[in-house]
């Protein structure tokens, strides 16, 4: 899933190459992927695209008019084409769910697309972003000037959940999902399954750390490639998520895993847990 960074990399390139630019179609290609309907699409042809910006996981297109708001989800993607074809997509025909063309004699623009039949791509055309109820609820940005240590350490306080659900928990911090939360949690040498409310001060103090410095290194690695280049950078870049099996590379301990019903988390026990391999209760089972 495009997390915090590749969502800011996305953005970026969309801003260089799209703003002040004027929108000649937008050509929906799965009707499943709009939640909305007033503003219709139609609304965003002729108008001048003003900024582009992040809200979490989510890209906002601003115009002089509608914003065209955008969560890839897990398996979404926009891919930038500095040539697309004139005529409209066929609808229901593989991975695309949305075209959108730009003005000028080149056809530049981009497409959303999304692999696999699990389809939770989601666009709206919204008069403002904040009508978009995932956007609506986000929690604070972690990269934002205002998120300072006392502010985490009060959406901390006093909260019984594990550590690693509360990064991923949208409303109480925006932008952190399941790798980068992994990363996070490698990085500050702590349990996903510490609760965050018994963490001490110095423990709030090395994840506050850790997060910071995390994401800033993600979104700098990500910064100036092309939008075909950012997964395998996301990939490259990790030091335990998605490496079960593999050594740690900082302590060459084997890169252990958990699994869930939809998702898995990756950790080291030398690192993180004291030496001692946390309980996968679905590999348990299996054992039985």
């Amino acid at each position: 899933m495009p997390e915090l960074p590749e969502v800011e990399a996305l953005a970026e390139i969309l801003a260089e190459r799209a703003v002040g630019r004027e929108i000649a179609r937008v050509h929906p290609a799965a009707v499943s992927v709009l939640k909305t309907y007033d503003p219709p699409l139609t609304d965003l042809e002729g108008r001048t695209v003003t900024a582009v910006r992040r809200h979490g996981k989510f890209l906002d297109l601003a115009t002089d008019g509608p914003h065209l708001v955008v969560h890839l989800a897990r398996a979404g993607w926009l891919r930038w084409r500095d040539g697309l074809p004139e005529a409209p997509p066929r609808p229901g025909k593989g991975p695309l769910a949305l075209r959108l063309r730009l003005a000028g004699p080149e056809g530049s623009g981009f497409d959303l697309t999304e692999a696999g039949t699990r389809k939770a791509l989601s666009v709206h055309c919204v008069r403002d972003p904040l009508e978009v109820p995932g956007i609506a609820r986000l929690g604070p940005d972690p990269l934002d000037e205002s998120f300072t240590l006392e502010a985490f350490a009060g959406l901390l306080r006093g909260v019984r959940h594990r550590v690693k659900g509360v990064l991923r928990d949208q409303s109480v911090i925006a932008g952190i999902g399941n790798a980068y939360s992994d990363e996070i949690l490698h990085a500050a040498r702590m349990s996903p399954y510490r609760l965050a409310g018994d963490l001490t001060e110095e423990d709030v103090a090395r994840l506050y750390e850790a997060m910071g410095a995390t994401l800033r290194d993600a979104v700098e690695r990500s910064r100036g490639l092309a939008s075909r280049d950012l997964k395998a950078e996301k990939r490259g870049g990790m030091r335990v998520h998605g490496r079960a099996g593999q050594p740690c590379p900082v302590c060459g301990d084997m890169i252990r895993e958990v699994s869930f019903a939809d998702s898995s988390l990756q950790y080291c026990p030398t690192c993180q847990t004291g030496g001692k391999p946390l309980a996968d209760r679905r590999l348990s089972r299996l054992l039985k």
